[in-house]
């Protein structure tokens, strides 16, 4: 055998390591990039779980004498806020979510207020059906949670797997870029001060 078939016998070789490694890696990372969106579409129906209960708990709240019409109002103006908020799964900017996430506060910071305001109405409180409705939501603030979890989960296996050697590189090639997950609030690195 002579030195230029050897030669391209090498060469072949490498193409075909090449082109091996770079169909295992394009299809991880198609995998990984479904992953995410699956993840996401979780994290958006359960943030719907919960719009789709608050107006069941306005209407229970309203049922109370005097009760802040202001409060009722704000929470159904976050909650309006937050749904008029989509990002598309496939894309997924560091913008986007930064919005998607400060609507999502906007309606925990107005549920939250209606939480401490119905402290005042023991007659509320003793209602079976806001208490159940109290129930789900806060399951609903669980799922929220584990739903963000799985989601920033998925998407450091994604980035882990775009960013690493050769996949790099195909990345690159094939337009797979690093995603954002969910950051905490502003803020939510200092605990809240409690006085009496």
């Amino acid at each position: 055998m002579n030195s230029k078939n050897l030669l391209l016998i090498v060469i072949a070789g490498a193409i075909l390591l090449l082109g091996g490694c770079g169909c295992s890696g394009y299809n991880n990372m198609v995998k990984l990039d479904e992953n995410v969106k699956n993840k996401w579409a979780n994290v958006q129906s359960d943030y719907q779980r919960r719009a789709d209960l608050i107006p069941n708990l306005v209407n229970t709240v309203k049922g109370a004498a005097n009760f802040e019409q202001e409060t009722l109002t704000k929470v159904m103006e976050a909650r309006a806020k937050a749904t008029s908020v989509t990002i598309d799964p496939s894309n997924i900017t560091p913008e986007k979510l930064a919005e998607y996430q400060q609507a999502q506060a906007g309606v925990t910071g107005a549920l939250g207020r209606l939480m401490a305001v119905v402290e005042n109405y023991p007659d509320l409180k003793a209602n079976q059906n806001f208490r159940d409705l109290q129930a789900q939501l806060e399951g609903t603030e669980n799922r929220i949670k584990v739903s963000r979890n799985d989601f920033n989960e998925a998407v450091q296996s994604y980035n882990t797997s775009v960013r690493t050697f050769p996949n790099n590189l195909f990345a690159k090639m094939f337009g797979f870029q690093v995603k954002n997950g969910f950051a905490a609030d502003p803020g939510a690195d200092k605990a809240p001060k409690v006085q009496f």
